[in-house]
């Protein structure tokens, strides 16, 4: 019997995507990470949606991986849980993390792979492969690393011990922490900015990013980039020049 699902809403471009498994605090099922990667995949391709928001249900956005399910694979085999990482990490669109309660082992590497993370006070935050001998696999260690740099990264890894919202902040583990209740607000403030913005911009900012961390040159890229977005700045300078809401018509 399936006892976790991953739901998803679209409103006014953002897609919301909730991860709810509440009798196991929103812990990720092998079902529910199998979901995700085509989930994003048509989310990506739609041309409605700017921004993915994901989430857990009620008060804990998510404790990990439904341990019954993390055997069984040989070794080396790609991992339900890394797969479904590599799918936000290529989606191609903002990605906001909204974290309230629990967020530990695979809840920590779903938050890794979105663009930004915010948390409501009173979040916790855990990376526990060491608890139970897994080996965490090496694209996601090099995220990690590229989030919180490696003497914090050793201190997850080696210890798994939880860390609070302040240390999570310090660390670089989250992007903005915002006072208890107030966690919806912020996110839908930021997706609807995040929606009003050019989306060749955040596309090509992406894509840029991505290019210089996996050190590869990036200058036909940007100019790439440059050259498809002629009508989109036209559009900028006119907006601001008219002193109005600018409307970019760039769509992937």
């Amino acid at each position: 019997m399936v006892t976790g699902r991953v739901d998803c809403r679209i409103l006014d471009g953002v897609a919301t995507v909730v991860l709810d498994n509440p009798g196991k605090r929103n812990a990720m099922t092998t079902e529910m990470w199998n979901t995700l990667p085509p989930l994003v995949e048509q989310l990506a391709a739609d041309p409605d949606v700017a921004v993915l928001v994901v989430t857990g249900a009620g008060d804990t956005f998510c404790a990990g991986a439904d341990i019954s399910t993390l055997t069984g694979f040989a070794p080396g085999e790609p991992m339900p849980a890394t797969l479904a990482e590599d799918a936000l990490v290529a989606f191609p669109k903002p990605v906001v993390a909204a974290i309230r309660g629990w967020c530990v082992g695979g809840g920590c590497q779903i938050s890794a792979a979105c663009d930004l993370r915010i948390a409501e006070q009173g979040s916790r935050f855990g990376i526990t492969p060491a608890k139970i001998g897994v080996v965490y696999p090496a694209t996601t260690t090099a995220r990690l690393v590229e989030l919180v740099g490696p003497a914090a990264a050793k201190f997850l890894l080696f210890t798994g011990d939880f860390v609070d919202d302040e240390r999570a902040l310090r660390m670089g583990l989250i992007d903005e922490l915002v006072p208890a209740g107030g966690l919806d607000a912020r996110v839908g403030e930021l997706a609807r900015t995040l929606a009003s913005r050019s989306r060749l911009t955040q596309h090509a900012a992406k894509d840029l990013i991505r290019a210089t961390l996996a050190g590869r040159p990036t200058a036909d890229s940007y100019r790439r980039w440059a050259a498809e977005g002629a009508a989109e700045l036209a559009e900028g300078v006119a907006a601001f020049a008219e002193r109005r809401a600018p409307v970019f018509p760039w769509r992937p």
